[in-house]
């Protein structure tokens, strides 16, 4: 029984390497309403982000466990200090950040990505761990690096791509169809 479930497993994973390697890498297009569909969901995400900790942060000023320094209401604090801005743009930074590793990392794919049948693999062979995905993320210059795209006919590898050695291909209907999440 045992026996069976390995060489099942063993020709899946073979079927699914080489289907990868059929697959065609994904085009600027592909990629920008991938893209587009990301942002939106991202955007949510700060927003979620910002409002709790906007939240925490009243509460805190309210009931004195913070100083409200010389300002009649906890909304006045926040609107000029840099210091609470700042905390609040890294804060949202970093779940922003944090939705596109954490999908990259348990699936190769964010939502929009999903969406349009789009996964990113490893050129080498290694698996893609959190440091060549942040490097990714870094490298994407929040989108500006796949315009290489357009540049790279033939090889339709992006900036982040390049940088960490990685690829974007597109998949059919059954590639796409995984429970890895």
């Amino acid at each position: 029984m045992v026996k069976k479930v390995k060489n099942t497993k063993t020709k899946q994973i073979n079927q699914s390497s080489q289907q990868v390697e059929q697959s065609a890498r994904a085009g600027f297009v592909r990629r920008l309403a991938a893209m587009i569909y990301d942002a939106l969901v991202a955007t949510a995400v700060g927003m979620c982000a910002a409002m709790v900790l906007i939240v925490v942060l009243v509460v805190s000023l309210k009931n004195g466990w913070l100083d409200l320094q010389g300002y009649n209401e906890p909304n006045e604090l926040l609107g000029e200090s840099v210091m609470y801005k700042t905390l609040i743009q890294v804060w949202v930074g970093l779940w922003v950040a944090g939705f596109f590793l954490w999908f990259w990392k348990r699936g190769g794919q964010t939502l929009g990505m999903r969406a349009w049948r789009l996964r990113i693999y490893s050129t080498t062979d290694e698996p893609v761990g959190w440091g060549r995905l942040v490097l990714r993320l870094i490298a994407s210059l929040g989108g500006l690096g796949t315009l290489l795209v357009l540049l790279d006919v033939k090889n339709k590898q992006s900036l982040q791509d390049r940088l960490a050695q990685t690829e974007v291909l597109k998949l059919t209907k059954e590639q796409n169809n995984h429970k890895s999440w």
